[in-house]
């Protein structure tokens, strides 16, 4: 059995908010109880995550774990789900925290006591997520003697398939240092108010009940509360994993049969010795197979890095058809090539929103919150659009027409020699005789933007971008071929890459608020106009420093170490 004697104590007041307007003088008020108020008030925006295995292994040992996301990073909390009551109806319960990383799994998070725990309870069963809770958060620090409250009240709304699905306001009163008697004082001003209640439970028992509530009425089941609380997690993508994969292959398609299904090793396999056609149809097989098993958790929209992952399975497919394509036969490829633009173009109207909405959380972060509600309507207008966005990636991937694309493009790319274009024997047609020469035309397409990298506009730079993008994918589809040379090409590649994708990111958001104010600046508050207007700026000011520092991104693949590197590497083909 797990000893949990020596572990952290978190003791707080919990109260569910029933009037905000009463309940946020508490946030000001130079007195409650025994209490003062000295400190400034202080606003966060938060996500939560909570997770678990698929088989509940965590709840079963009776803690929840929950991933932090905040402006200074990411935390993981390890809580135990049982209870006691303290001083003045006070929650005690156990809590470890510790480093984490959102996109990584625990094996792979710094060493705390919360990882070890996580571990010793798990092993290396992949944790998935139950549900997302976002929360503005106000704060500040109350003080009786030498006893210290963080007095918190958080907006929270419950987060499920990309979708707010319940809202709730509640009250917090933790204890940071000092007795623990000392909260009787705040309990006794909480309770007498009548725009307070206590709350009956934590956060995820709240949003975990919003789950099964919304899950009972999609399938129109009737059974008790009492009955529904023993489901099981909702199935989802192991976080920071890949695709569910065996140690050899990915499978996709888990519901074919067998001989239908997509099998694919961790890499494409591309050999020196490759028909550049059969090269090709290994890169499209590979993301196809990664493109397949990110469907459903895309479907399911829990986890924002399912549609992530399926847009850049398509990205790179299409890449493929660019670099290989000239192999096979125009006419009979063409509805494959076409298929992948329509799914790929429906992915990445959900996904740049995505994109959008994630770094202006960032932004907001740490604002003051009268800033933070100013900048609602702009937010609020991006979550519409993506929302309208996701329903008709959904009608897609529900259609008839993207069913049979999709099994039309599985056989295409499992079948050697499918719609190849036939060459003579003479003819250079292997990826040893034909890489290098791909490879140094799309090289030569980005040294070409040398002379003008000084002045160039934003657009130009995006161009830049894009035969980046050209250049990383011609090596990346051979890099087995080139040997492990060529990986830190292709990250100097990427560096460059993602430095330009960035300013490109802060123009896009740039633009797309100066279009909304323009629109819209009959409905919006002074306040709101100002607020979303200083945003604007330092999206602008963002794509300004990011010009002038593209010297370094730049030098990392314009150097003639860099071209020595490359030109050794082909070589070697």
């Amino acid at each position: 059995m797990t000893d949990v004697v020596d572990r952290p104590i978190e003791v707080e007041l919990k109260y569910r908010v029933v009037d905000l307007a009463a309940a946020e003088r508490y946030l000001v008020a130079e007195e409650i109880g025994t209490f003062t108020g000295g400190a400034v008030v202080r606003s966060t925006q938060m996500e939560d995550r909570y997770m678990d295995t698929s088989d509940g292994a965590l709840a079963k040992a009776g803690f929840a774990v929950r991933l932090r996301q905040s402006g200074r990073g990411t935390i993981v909390s390890v809580k135990g789900l049982a209870r006691t009551e303290g001083a003045g109806g006070a929650v005690r319960r156990e809590e470890l925290e510790g480093p984490a990383d959102r996109t990584l799994g625990p094996l792979e998070w710094p060493a705390s006591d919360a990882r070890a725990l996580v571990l010793e309870l798990v092993g290396d069963a992949p944790l998935v997520e139950l549900v997302t809770v976002r929360q503005l958060r106000r704060k500040r620090i109350v003080r009786d003697g030498e006893t210290r409250v963080e007095l918190s009240l958080d907006e929270v709304d419950v987060v499920s398939r990309s979708r707010v699905i319940d809202r709730f306001v509640e009250l917090e009163a933790e204890l940071i240092r000092g007795a623990e008697d000392r909260l009787t004082g705040l309990a006794e001003v909480f309770t007498a108010d009548p725009a307070l209640a206590p709350a009956s439970g934590s956060k995820l028992e709240a949003a975990m009940a919003a789950v099964r509530s919304g899950a009972r009425r999609r399938r129109g089941n009737s059974q008790p509360a009492e009955e529904a609380v023993a489901e099981p997690p909702l199935a989802a993508e192991p976080h920071g994993a890949q695709p569910p994969v065996a140690p050899d292959h990915i499978e996709a398609d888990e519901g074919l049969s067998a001989d239908a299904r997509l099998i694919v090793g961790k890499t494409p396999g591309v050999t020196p010795d490759d028909h550049v056609a059969e090269a090709g149809r290994k890169v499209m097989r590979f993301h196809l197979a990664r493109m397949l098993a990110r469907e459903a958790g895309t479907r399911q929209g829990q986890d924002l890095e399912d549609l992530h992952a399926m847009r850049v399975a398509t990205r790179r497919q299409r890449a493929a058809w660019r670099v290989f394509g000239a192999s096979f036969r125009p006419g009979r490829t063409k509805r494959y090539r076409n298929g992948l633009r329509e799914i790929a173009s429906r992915l990445g109207a959900v996904r740049d929103l995505d994109v959008l909405l994630e770094a202006a959380d960032v932004y907001r972060a740490d604002l003051p919150i009268s800033e933070q509600r100013a900048l609602e309507p702009l937010l609020a207008d991006w979550r519409e659009h993506r929302d309208d966005a996701r329903v008709l990636l959904v009608r897609e991937l529900d259609s008839d027409g993207y069913r049979r694309w999709v099994d039309d493009y599985r056989d295409f790319v499992r079948t050697d020699g499918a719609a190849v274009v036939p060459v003579g024997p003479t003819q250079p047609h292997h990826v040893r005789d034909t890489a290098a020469s791909r490879i140094w035309t799309a090289y030569e397409q980005v040294r070409g933007y040398e002379p003008v990298l000084r002045w160039a506009d934003v657009e130009t730079l995006h161009e830049l971008r894009i035969a980046g993008k050209w250049l990383r994918y011609t090596l990346e589809f051979v890099r087995e071929a080139l040997g492990d040379d060529a990986a830190p090409l292709i990250a100097r590649v990427t560096a460059l890459q993602d430095h330009l994708g960035l300013m490109n990111d802060a123009d896009v958001s740039a633009s797309m608020a100066r279009t909304f104010l323009v629109e819209h600046a009959g409905d919006l508050s002074p306040l709101e106009s100002a607020a979303i207007g200083r945003y604007l700026v330092s999206r602008e000011r963002e794509v300004a420093r990011l010009r002038r520092t593209i010297g370094t991104a730049w030098r990392g693949v314009a150097s003639v170490t860099f071209r020595r590197t490359l030109g050794r590497v082909v070589a070697g083909l």
